[in-house]
């Protein structure tokens, strides 16, 4: 099994037309995900990459019946796109767009509250289920099946994590990058709730960074009685205070959101941490046997 994307999701890609989307839509296909149209405001009626290209969502939706989008639409539109996405039912939406203005975000936070709708990042590289799947800009070639899911705010050390499973021959049944920006779809809890009922998730990687109370929330979430083991890594433990290091949300302001309380959160709550991404996969080798 996977969480949230398979071999039968039906994906659509807004502004599949543009340079990001063409080029990423043909990895996609080549895949293998079902992609089954492409979304451009005014093109409608046109094929691209041997796809139908709609004026809107509604129209594809009704058309190919998509029940997931790419969004790889500017940063001024993306919000706009993800809640025409939202407003056409679509049931997960995964936005890789970068620099969305907070602000658009806040309002896109507050329209999918309480709704059906999933949202994955912004600022992601995406969701993949190995050998079904990949919604995003994931490189496909180094994941592989298997029973670890992974769930990451860094998208470079997703790759370095599924490396170091590769070398342990452990492969993922999903990992999904929850993006970097302050503000942001599904989270640690809900992420770890979904691989918590997937029957062949064994075990979850947790890769978190400084900032914010994410992984403190995913603490205490997992000490309540997580039935899973999970091994984590907190990027950023030497990074200075008041400093903006990489992700926009990972800034340590007024002593709140640093490593240091991430990892004793976890620790507290019986999580295998890590301090160098080298061991992820070793570690979760030991706990598996």
């Amino acid at each position: 099994m996977s969480i949230l994307a398979g071999a039968d999701t039906r994906v659509l890609v807004q502004n599949m037309t543009g340079t990001q989307g063409t080029f990423h839509t043909r990895l996609m296909l080549e895949y293998g995900t079902r992609i089954v149209a492409g979304v451009t405001p005014g093109r409608g009626g046109q094929v691209h990459l041997g796809l139908p290209v709609f004026s809107t969502v509604a129209e594809a939706k009704a058309v190919t019946g998509a029940d997931a989008a790419a969004v790889f639409v500017p940063p001024l539109r993306a919000a706009d796109a993800v809640l025409e996405a939202a407003a056409a039912g679509i049931g997960l939406i995964v936005c890789i767009t970068e620099g969305i203005p907070t602000l658009d975000m806040i309002r896109v936070k507050a329209a999918l509250r309480n709704g059906a709708t999933r949202l994955i990042g912004p600022n992601t590289p995406g969701i993949i289920s190995p050998g079904r799947c990949k919604i995003g800009i994931m490189p496909g070639p180094i994941h592989s099946p298997g029973p670890v899911g992974i769930v990451s705010r860094s998208g470079t050390l997703t790759y370095e994590a599924v490396h170091q499973l590769g070398r342990c021959g452990l492969g993922q049944t999903t990992a999904v990058g929850m993006g970097g920006d302050p503000i942001t779809g599904m989270g640690f809890t809900e992420l770890l709730a979904l691989f918590a009922a997937d029957g062949e998730t064994e075990a979850v990687v947790l890769i978190g960074e400084i900032g914010g109370a994410a992984e403190e929330n995913a603490a205490a979430f997992i000490g309540s009685g997580y039935p899973k083991p999970v091994v984590a890594y907190v990027a950023g433990e030497t990074a200075p205070p008041e400093r903006r290091m990489g992700h926009a949300g990972a800034l340590i302001e007024a002593g709140r959101g640093t490593a240091a309380a991430k990892i004793e959160a976890f620790e507290k709550a019986g999580v295998h941490v890590v301090r160098n991404p080298a061991l992820i996969g070793r570690a979760v080798k030991d706990i598996l046997g």
